[in-house]
């Protein structure tokens, strides 16, 4: 069997302006970074309108036996492509993290890629290096405020801002810095944030063009003063130049999948400790390119889209036209307390233990947000009769048709069934709407996530967290959403909870504010915003040989 990286590399890619040419742009609307890449110019989208419908691929709870929720959406866009439809793919960059960690990357898999999957895993058009400079710009600025006198009387106990690095290195995550004497600073506290999960890359992925970027940046707050005041970017007056550091990363990146879709890859925060979502520039770009635009919400619906429709879609105001939710009998297995290694027999009732996880999702999307669903369940050669029957059964039960997807191993041929359900779906009328009002209190927004779309039973607050929630609401950031940072295995904030756990308290140990998203971030569990290396991270199979091909990357 063909490894991901063989597939990729085997694959006979078109010139990036005959993939611009299917969407009706010319050599002037984009500016090439090599043969097979390219940025979208934003005069390309002039007089152009938003046109196209919005389908959203989300997915289960992840588990190590993998859902394939990026594959799905690429075998999808292609397989609508096959159809006769004009699709453009929307996804986010993967994170250097990931890539050399334990996850891999994030290119779609088997005959479902985007590509060159090389080049997109590994620092790809420089974005993410663009939004680490002007992270720890800011912080350089912030520190040589101080270390000149401090004229904002900024005090360094309360410094919010971090610098950030797209890596794994659980050694940053706290450390202490301006050591040496007087003259290299002054010495404090400080911290490391994977470049996903800075504010910088939250702002670039939620800017509707380079005036808003610069406008959100201006706002990000960095710290307090001794009187409790925000001190903010602009008043650093940083936002300028790390809008000159971002003016190329804005522009969403052109490329293609192994079928010749045209794919827009561009921003790439966390789900888990972020709001997990491509860009806003890269989705509106699409819609009024293609007549399809299929994009992705990282981890499991319960962060992900929770994030993509409640803070994406408020702000861009968005509406998607369908839900797909995937999933695996495999990964159902395991939420229904079967081990990775004994997945490959049938056990009709682990897998019925499981399905409650997948329930609750399309529950959510269809009786909490209100839009149409459909199940793609990645098909894998040891799935039974039985429990495919089963899978299906229990979604009919709450209206909603399963597909059978085999992108992974046939590309688009193997998504036509999803592709007929979705041009379905989304002719349909739905009654979208968001799980809270902004206006709620900061608790009552927490409260509601919690209960309506993870099924807990309340909030449990640390002191400081109560403490922090009041500093907010007092400074009038009250009513603004919310981006829960959560651990992505569970529905609960407790990684071990698996399937559809019930009369669970969520612990809220911290909360503060990213301005310039125009979010408050509600940490929990023991969730992270610096991860670290597993005992053997992907990065020791990972090589290049004398003619520079790349080995080990999946």
């Amino acid at each position: 069997m063909k490894s991901d990286i063989q597939i990729a590399q085997e694959a006979v890619k078109q010139p990036i302006l005959d993939i611009a040419k299917k969407l009706g742009l010319t050599e002037e609307d984009i500016e090439f970074y090599g043969k097979y890449k390219a940025k979208l110019l934003p005069s390309a989208l002039d007089g152009r309108t938003e046109k196209g419908k919005l389908i959203l691929v989300t997915a289960i709870t992840p588990t190590p036996a993998g859902e394939g929720k990026t594959t799905t959406t690429i075998g999808l866009a292609d397989g609508l492509s096959r159809m006769g439809k004009k699709v453009v793919v929307a996804l986010r960059e993967p994170s250097l993290g990931p890539v050399f960690g334990i996850k891999g990357g994030a290119a779609g898999g088997g005959y479902a890629q985007v590509v060159p999957m090389e080049d997109i895993n590994l620092h790809f058009t420089g974005d993410f290096h663009a939004i680490g400079a002007a992270n720890n710009l800011l912080a350089a600025m912030l520190d040589n405020h101080i270390f000149q006198g401090n004229a904002l009387n900024i005090d360094p106990a309360r410094i919010t801002w971090k610098r950030c690095v797209d890596m794994n290195d659980r050694q940053l995550r706290n450390v202490e810095d301006g050591l040496g004497g007087p003259k290299s600073g002054v010495p404090r506290k400080d911290g490391f944030d994977i470049t996903v999960a800075s504010e910088v890359m939250a702002v670039l992925c939620l800017a509707a063009d380079l005036a808003d970027l610069k406008a959100r940046l201006a706002r990000i707050i960095v710290g307090y003063t001794y009187e409790g005041k925000p001190v903010t970017a602009g008043d650093l007056k940083a936002a300028g130049a790390m809008a000159a550091l971002l003016k190329d990363a804005m522009k969403p990146n052109l490329v293609q999948t192994l079928e010749g879709t045209p794919a827009l890859v561009h921003g790439g925060p966390f789900a888990n400790i972020a709001h997990g979502c491509n860009s806003i520039a890269a989705t509106r770009a699409a819609l009024k390119l293609g007549d399809y635009v299929v994009t992705e919400a990282g981890f499991g619906a319960d962060l992900g889209a929770e994030k993509f429709l409640d803070i994406k879609c408020r702000f861009a105001g968005l509406k998607p036209a369908a839900v797909v939710v995937v999933a695996t009998v495999r990964a159902l297995k395991m939420h229904g307390g079967v081990p990775k290694t004994e997945l490959a027999a049938e056990n009709l009732d682990a897998l019925g233990q499981g399905i409650p996880n997948l329930l609750r999702h399309v529950s959510n999307i269809k009786n909490v947000y209100g839009l149409p669903a459909v199940v793609a369940v990645n098909r894998f050669p040891t799935d039974t009769d039985a429990e495919i029957a089963l899978v299906i059964e229990r979604c009919e039960a709450l209206g909603v048709n399963v597909a059978l997807s085999t992108v992974w191993a046939e590309g688009g041929k193997g998504g036509q069934t999803l592709a007929e359900e979705v041009i379905r779906l989304a002719e349909e009328k739905s009654n979208f709407r968001y799980c809270y009002d902004t206006a709620l209190p900061i608790k009552e927004k927490i409260a509601a996530v919690v209960t309506k779309i993870y099924g807990g039973r309340g909030v449990l607050y640390t002191p400081e967290a109560e403490e922090q929630i009041a500093q907010l609401e007092a400074l009038g950031f009250g009513g603004t959403p919310i981006c829960m940072a959560k651990t992505q295995y569970s529905f609960s904030d407790d990684a071990a909870k698996l399937g559809a756990p019930t009369g669970f308290d969520v612990t809220v140990r911290s909360v503060k504010i990213s301005a310039g998203a125009g979010f408050v971030v509600v940490l929990t569990g023991n969730i992270m915003t610096m991860p670290g290396l597993p005992k053997v991270p992907a990065a020791e199979g990972i090589d290049v040989d004398a003619d520079g091909n790349i080995t080990g990357l999946f």
